[in-house]
């Protein structure tokens, strides 16, 4: 393989070729060596390389160099009719954190030509997504889900797309996104050009090329000194650990020397969190990424650790397809994964594009039949892996961790800005849903406001006809002991017997109004009123209230 060949020797665009040297970009990779010549010319093609070896670009310029820009008209090379705002090409991809990166690498790409590419994915607010669309974009990457949904709501017009891309594949296939995927491609239109790209081909994704692509070209691309299923540039470390002392041999592989960015992986959601918590109580500036994870805090932790304000990052399997991140050194599997596609996905997180990597895989004593056929698959040599504890010599031997480390890192070496110096973007959705929090805490403040006057209505509305059949008598009597009660009525704050009086009135009431008529209740009143006794009717009411129904005598 010339290793000497430029992007500019293999006929794309001086446009796109001029974006990714202003970025270092300037020697392809064999994936992209072999695949460039046949999909520029428009053929369908299988793409199968390693992860972490460039298949993002393989796809990526040939699918730039099938849309039509305005920059395109201006020198000539299209024609003013050939432009649309409808989408030209769609890229598939299974997972949210791939879409993101994908979209990223096509703009890189593309920024000189001004194509326009947008992301479509779940956990984000619909009306962004639609008000783009309206715009105008030239390339759309996406989920399966929202595309679908798009699609069947009108919105996404796939009419005009003359090249489509299924970015890995068999992940698609283990998450269950094959049927979503073959609607999608049934509304595309017959004439494209189709590329499908994976690391690994089970039996299913062929079925499915054969299907829905023209002839396709299958290129598999490695390296001529890169043999067996694993990048040769990443060394791979293997040990028996304990489950109780994992949290203190991660603390002390991350001090190792050398030790740039690190992620760390794990099977359960609750384990991540776990870790990446332990991690922070230790003084490591970690993040976690997983499934329980809102779509705003995953996309902040991985701003934060792109950007290097947090160095570890821990996370569920979701971010081992895809996630192209410089300067990961260290990949640490917390917990042994399910199978072999799974490794190979999260060693290649390192040792990613020509650069060196170190894999270190922790082996609970219960997963080691899981590992050893996992061993069998790829023909590793860690069969029978050594039983090591945070303080076995050969675990700092082998990873280069100096003598005098301990499970804390010191407070000399804390430097990064850590997660909450990374801001959380409002994404609609996710959004909306926490303001919605604060909403239901300014409801329960006004509802003892709004209670309180129900309460007074159903009160005044048991008390109108008494007060106007009790009143209009006593104020004809002459008594200056009747009308009090009515005054205080309306003005609570009064002295202490005529608020005492009138907060008792309106219970008695109530209770005559169940058991006698209103009237007879109103002449008692009057009776109470004429006799003048105020110390005998507190005593009275007061013995009438704790006995519940017993009647007043008058």
């Amino acid at each position: 393989m010339i290793l000497s060949t430029t992007f500019r020797e293999l006929g794309i665009l001086p446009e796109t070729a001029e974006a990714l040297e202003a970025v270092g970009i300037m020697t392809p990779f064999p994936i992209q060596e072999m695949t460039l010549p046949v999909a520029l010319a428009g053929t369908d093609v299988i793409g199968q390389a390693k992860t972490g070896t460039g298949k993002t670009l393989g796809f990526g310029l040939p699918l730039l160099e099938s849309v039509t820009v305005p920059a395109d008209v201006e020198l000539g090379r299209a024609a003013p009719e050939e432009l649309t705002d409808a989408p030209q090409a769609l890229v598939v991809v299974p997972t949210r954190e791939l879409c993101q990166q994908v979209t990223n690498d096509l703009q890189t790409a593309g920024k000189v030509r001004n194509v326009r590419v947008l992301s479509i994915y779940g956990g984000r607010a619909y009306e962004p997504q639609v008000e783009a669309l309206k715009k105008g974009v030239d390339v759309v990457v996406g989920t399966p889900g929202r595309l679908l949904d798009l699609a069947g709501q009108k919105k996404l017009r796939l009419s005009a797309v003359r090249a489509l891309v299924l970015d890995e594949a068999d992940e698609m296939l283990d998450l269950g996104f094959l049927p979503d995927v073959e609607k999608i491609i049934e509304m595309l239109p017959a004439r494209r050009q189709t590329m499908l790209f994976s690391a690994t081909m089970p039996g299913q994704v062929i079925s499915l090329a054969r299907r829905y692509m023209n002839q396709p070209t299958h290129i598999r691309a490695a390296a001529p000194d890169d043999e067996g299923q694993t990048v040769a540039n990443t060394t791979q470390h293997v040990f028996r650990a304990h489950s109780m002392d994992k949290p203190e041999m991660v603390s002390r592989i991350l001090q190792a020397e050398g030790r740039g960015l690190a992620m760390i992986f794990c099977r359960t959601k609750r384990t991540a969190a776990d870790v990446a918590e332990q991690l922070s109580r230790r003084g490591f500036a970690a993040g976690a990424v997983h499934g329980d994870l809102g779509q705003g805090a995953r996309e902040q932790a991985l701003r934060a650790f792109r950007n290097g304000k947090v160095d570890v990052l821990v996370c569920t399997d979701v971010a081992a397809r895809g996630i192209d991140v410089d300067g990961v050194t260290h990949v640490i599997n917390y917990q042994s994964p399910e199978e072999e596609k799974t490794y190979l996905h999260r060693i290649g997180r390192t040792g990613r594009a020509g650069a060196s990597g170190t894999a270190v895989t922790l082996v609970d004593w219960d997963d080691i039949p899981r590992w050893q056929l996992i061993n069998k698959a790829l023909d590793l040599d860690f069969n029978d892996p050594d039983e090591t504890y945070s303080t076995s010599p050969h675990l700092y031997a082998q990873l280069n961790i100096p003598e005098s480390v301990k499970g804390t890192l010191p407070r000399a070496e804390r430097v990064r800005a850590g997660l909450e110096a990374e801001e959380v973007e409002d994404l609609g959705e996710t959004g909306a849903s926490r303001s919605r929090g604060g909403r239901p805490d300014a409801g329960r403040s006004e509802r003892p406001r709004t209670r309180a006057p129900r309460q007074r209505r159903r009160t005044r509305g048991a008390l109108r006809k008494d007060t106007d059949g009790a009143q209009e008598p006593a104020a004809a009597d002459g008594s200056g002991s009747a009308p009090a009660p009515a005054e205080g009525t309306g003005s609570a704050p009064g002295g202490s017997d005529t608020a005492g009086a009138t907060a008792r009135k309106p219970r008695r009431r109530r209770r005559t109004r169940a058991g006698a008529p209103v009237s007879a209740a109103a002449a008692e009143a009057e009776g109470a009123a004429a006799e003048g006794a105020p110390a005998a009717k507190p005593r009275r009411r007061r013995r009438t209230r704790s006995s519940g129904s017993q009647p007043t005598e008058s």
